[in-house]
């Protein structure tokens, strides 16, 4: 059967597996561990880079593990709980949990798999520096077994330091240093290392009062300029950018506009910015209104995409934080020189991430925004940067770990891969080219 993520990246099963618990899954996969039958881990289909889209074999749906038990600090969440439903658990609680990505319909499973973050993580970090434990289907031997792993549990065989890129946000390959942490083995590992059941979570006491705005400006230097004095502000927790293009389809007459969230109330300082005509509030309501219109902005792009009739073209790139202006200008100047189609910035400014999509309307034009867009991912490396920020590479943009990284490097991912997954069933084509 067909099965596509939001990308639109075309998948396929020869059988979806939907187990109520972790017998019926261990059951699963020691049954194919015993056939050889690829599987691929599936949540909410909410991805942007294939990785839940599975390339043949079996698609394990864990969309029934939805167990959500909020305490004091922490929560024990099933992987096929939703962001969404976690987020509004943890504030009848009186808490939050720290990860909004822009796609609240997203499972936790499928945010650890990718590392996801969203705007927030300028302040608090992406998913990994939200999860306190896992639990993990495992196969071996005897088939598989499930093991929950604790924070500060090293793993127990050598792997090399490898080098990390100096950008705040990394989802791309797996993050190996000596003595590391198995929690963070698989978090970002794409589903290719075991079947993540169960995680907790960290919750944080909610703030007592949320400063919200969307400020708009009449040029892109008048933006990041803001942004370049916003950063350091205390309390600061969300940065986000749309340019004019992203404004256009917004239906809204500015150059550029810039999304806030801050904890204290200190004064931004509105200096180039077109003050009175800027959005700001104080109440949940006020707030869900700014993520409507950010998230609003994301799904008319998607629609666009695909009244096109083709893939989801976009970039999940990220350099240092001082590189921010660089990069644009980089990103600017290739587009605008080879591209010859429309295209949108936007996304985690705060964080040097910005996303940029296109719009083809033909195989030439897809093909040729492929290699622009693809063509960037080395100076985003040659600037301290990452290929993957926060979707993680998948299938789609496997390619680009090559980019990243030395073959030696990705042979000591593959060699740890081994290790857990011998015969290669485990997410076939994420991360490592089929």
């Amino acid at each position: 059967m067909d099965i596509s993520d939001v990308s639109g990246y075309p998948g396929h099963a020869d059988q979806i597996f939907s187990p109520r618990d972790e017998e019926e899954l261990a059951a699963i996969l020691a049954r194919a561990s015993k056939e050889g039958v690829p599987v691929t881990v599936m949540g909410a289909m909410t991805g942007l880079a294939g990785g839940a889209a599975p390339l043949g074999g079996w698609g394990v749906s864990m969309t029934r593990f939805r167990r959500l038990d909020i305490g004091s600090g922490s929560a024990r969440v099933g992987a096929g709980t939703l962001l969404r439903d976690v987020q509004a658990a943890a504030a009848a609680s009186g808490q939050f949990y720290a990860c909004d990505t822009t796609e609240n319909t997203s499972s936790i499973g499928g945010n650890i798999a990718a590392n996801a973050s969203g705007s927030r993580s300028f302040l608090y970090g992406a998913t990994r520096a939200q999860i306190l434990a896992l639990r993990v289907a495992l196969l071996d031997a005897a088939g598989c077994r499930v093991v929950e792993y604790r924070r500060g549990q090293a793993v127990d065989f050598d792997v090399p330091k490898i080098p990390l890129p100096r950008s705040t946000k990394h989802s791309a390959g797996y993050r190996l240093a000596p003595g590391m942490d198995f929690v963070d083995l698989f978090i970002g590992s794409e589903g290719t290392l075991g079947v993540v059941t169960e995680a907790e979570l960290q919750l944080l006491p909610a703030p007592r009062e949320i400063m919200g705005g969307v400020v708009f400006f009449p040029s892109e230097e008048a933006a990041l300029d803001a942004v370049d004095r916003w950063r350091p502000v205390p309390g600061l927790r969300m940065l986000e950018y749309l340019d004019r293009g992203s404004l256009e389809i917004m239906q809204e007459p500015y150059a550029a506009a810039v999304m806030v969230e801050q904890e204290v109330e200190i004064d931004l300082g509105m200096a180039g910015a077109f003050e009175d005509d800027s959005w700001f509030g104080t109440s949940p309501s006020d707030r869900e209104r700014f993520r409507r219109f950010r998230h609003a902005l994301g799904e008319r792009v998607n629609q666009r995409i695909h009244r096109g009739g083709y893939m989801k073209l976009g970039t999940d790139y990220a350099v240092p934080r001082d590189q921010g202006r660089e990069i644009i200008r980089i990103y600017r100047k290739a587009l605008d020189r080879d591209l010859g189609l429309p295209y949108v910035i936007y996304g985690h400014v705060g964080d040097a991430h910005l996303h940029i999509n296109t719009f083809p309307a033909s195989k030439a034009e897809f093909e040729r925004a492929k290699a622009v867009l693809d063509d960037l991912a080395k100076p985003v490396v040659e600037l301290g940067g990452t290929v993957g920020a926060e979707h993680g590479l998948g299938k789609r943009k496997a390619h680009l770990l090559p980019v990243q990284y030395k073959p030696e490097v990705i042979e000591a991912m593959r060699a740890v891969k081994r290790g857990f997954d011998p015969q290669w069933l485990l997410g076939r084509g994420n991360l490592f080219p089929s």
